[in-house]
């Protein structure tokens, strides 16, 4: 595998410039095309949303040895909420279960594991249902730096590096 950058928890690959990028390994425990136009208002007209990972894995199990990749992209599904699973959110960007602390926690140890010594991790959280504060506690390493954007939904990009 030649590949530096690891997209941990992939989904429709929303956020990239290029979400085909040759030095990427996207990576999602979904394959699937998720309706969006449900004939709502708010759906009428609206594209598919193809979930087509490179490796159908977990990010809580990922299949690569330690210390091979030199980015590592962890962008989680952040919605927690009852009855979620049929909304319009939760088939783009999937749900967290009541398990989420152990699954995330998972997610942060497999995500240092396969990163290299001084490889950078990226963590991107939406805070709607879940505080950033509470959820970077279940992560191992310390945060380097971090943004938040958005107005009604704070999105927050963090940065860490690996260091041993």
């Amino acid at each position: 595998m030649g590949c530096r950058i690891l997209d941990a928890c992939c989904g429709p690959r929303m956020f990239w410039h290029d979400p085909h990028h040759p030095d990427v390994v996207y990576i999602d425990q979904r394959v699937e095309t998720c309706k969006i136009d449900v004939g709502t208002p708010n759906t009428i007209g609206r594209k598919d949303v193809v979930i087509a990972p490179d490796i159908k894995a977990s990010f809580a199990n990922l299949p690569f040895k330690s210390d091979c990749f030199d980015h590592v992209v962890f962008d989680p599904p952040h919605l927690f909420r009852k009855g979620i699973t049929a909304g319009v959110f939760a088939r783009k960007y999937g749900f967290l279960t009541e398990d989420w602390r152990s699954i995330l926690s998972a997610g942060f140890r497999e995500c240092l594991r396969v990163l290299r010594d001084g490889g950078t991790l990226i963590f991107k959280w939406a805070d709607t249902d879940t505080p950033l504060a509470e959820v970077l506690e279940l992560c191992p390493a310390r945060p380097l730096y971090g943004h938040r954007s958005g107005k009604a939904m704070h999105t927050h990009w963090v940065a860490f590096i690996k260091v041993k």
